[in-house]
């Protein structure tokens, strides 16, 4: 009788304080995606019934705590707008309050993309000042690495006022703003999960690293670094991982300069873009930031075999689109601070890609293919209208035959594509356009976007 009423009497406690408890990114503040079928989740007692109810709608969702003390919740959203409320009762109650409908985005990347305004950003002064936009939300994941994948980080949202504008992604920060230019009345809420010095592979589940030699061998060949972890999987499983499910537009991504020396940075980042879009089970849009020119301290074109590497990425990977900046960075700072036009370029790709509102150029020259003609080569590009060069004169065309060695060549533009043409090769088999690791770009189209280097295939 005795171990009757011990058992019972605990079996009560843990019934009478059970808590219901959610990751923290479900909280007061945020924004949840407008228009769509969002999942709520969290813990509870196994058994435990959940009800949640909205500030949107009189219906009620329940469900109960599974054998793992987890339940999670599907509901629909309607159209932009909020402040609402979100009430969670189970054996405790939760109101989740000021919560807005409105449009998601996922930054990820390293320095570049974690880079804020207090660090340093041209005008910083000014767009500190008048970053007040209360339905502009951020959410910042703290640095956290773990060997195993994770379901919670720490962490909550805040509505956009220059103090918080002033430590947050600055790119993030003016993806929202111009986004906002458009939709005027939709809340923007941006996540950004951003480690500076870190490579892609740390970015991927680890399976996929093991398992491919490929991958495997290049994460091999990653040396320790002071600023962050080497070891596949690690930065995925605690900063990516806890966010699975949570519904959003697309992903934003500013990395590559820790994998310069890669040879395979192509298939590094399209397996890190299949592998999220498998765990959100959603095709999302995945726009890209391209590494800026600079110098690495080497002749060798490390750096450029990057930036030719994500241009590939738009061929291998649907619902993908890359932003060149190589005609706002310098090349003596691995940090450009020109970040506005940075974020712009991003939100112009979704407001023309993703929310078919924007009816204007958008993407710059990326090489689409050549045409032999004797001794001359025509490169031709998509995104090529009022294809122009902003000098009289350019080198950064080179020409090569059968045996690969390249030689400056004479390039005139025609009918927006480029005639290229050297006395040094007689049978021009290939081309490259920007080929150095601190090449800035002359070639322009006509909406003022700077064509991509690249090596033809």
């Amino acid at each position: 009788m005795r171990v009757y009423l011990v058992i019972l009497l605990a079996s009560l406690c843990s019934n009478n304080y059970a808590n219901i408890n959610l990751p923290s990114f479900f909280s007061d503040n945020m924004v949840l995606q407008r228009n769509s079928e969002v999942t709520i989740w969290g813990w509870a007692n196994p058994g435990e019934e959940i009800t949640v109810s909205t500030g949107w709608t009189k219906e009620e969702f329940k469900t109960k705590g599974d054998n793992h003390a987890f339940w999670k919740i599907t509901l629909n959203t309607p159209q932009a707008g909020g402040p609402y409320t979100i009430n969670i009762k189970g054996y405790n109650e939760i109101t989740l309050k000021n919560v807005m409908l409105g449009e998601v985005w996922f930054c990820s990347g390293q320095s570049n993309m974690a880079w804020s305004a207090n660090a340093g950003i041209d005008n910083a002064a000014e767009e500190i000042a008048k970053a007040n936009y209360p339905d502009i939300r951020f959410f910042s994941v703290p640095l956290l690495a773990d060997s195993t994948p994770q379901m919670n980080i720490p962490g909550n949202w805040q509505p956009c006022t220059p103090e918080t504008m002033k430590y947050f992604s600055a790119i993030g920060y003016f993806f929202a703003q111009r986004l906002k230019e458009d939709f005027k009345n939709v809340p923007i809420g941006i996540i950004n999960s951003s480690w500076g010095g870190t490579p892609a592979e740390i970015w991927i589940p680890e399976g996929i690293i093991s398992n491919n030699k490929t991958f495997s061998d290049a994460a091999s060949k990653l040396q320790p670094s002071e600023w962050g972890p080497v070891e596949p999987g690690y930065a995925y499983n605690a900063m990516i991982h806890p966010f699975a499910g949570f519904k959003i537009a697309g992903f934003l991504w500013y990395q590559g300069e820790s994998n310069v020396g890669s040879e395979v940075y192509d298939q590094t980042l399209s397996a890190l873009i299949k592998s999220w879009r498998e765990q959100w089970k959603e095709k999302l849009p995945f726009y890209y930031v391209q590494i800026a020119p600079y110098n690495y301290g080497s002749e060798y074109p490390s750096g450029v075999i990057i930036r030719d590497a994500q241009r590939k990425v738009l061929k291998e990977v649907d619902n993908t689109a890359l932003v060149v900046i190589s005609d706002v960075s310098p090349t003596d700072d691995i940090h450009p601070r020109n970040k506005k036009p940075v974020g712009v370029r991003l939100a112009e790709i979704a407001l023309q890609s993703h929310y078919k509102v924007l009816n204007k150029q958008v993407k710059s020259p990326f090489y689409k293919g050549i045409t032999v003609q004797k001794n001359k080569l025509t490169v031709t590009f998509d995104n090529a209208e009022g294809l122009h060069f902003t000098t009289k004169k350019t080198t950064q065309f080179e020409i090569a035959g059968a045996d690969k060695i390249f030689h400056a060549a004479e390039a005139k533009i025609k009918n927006n594509t480029v005639v290229v043409r050297s006395k040094k090769v007689e049978s021009p088999i290939y081309v490259r356009y920007g080929w150095s690791n601190t090449a800035q770009p002359n070639l322009f189209n006509k909406a003022g976007l700077p064509a991509s280097s690249f090596l033809s295939e």
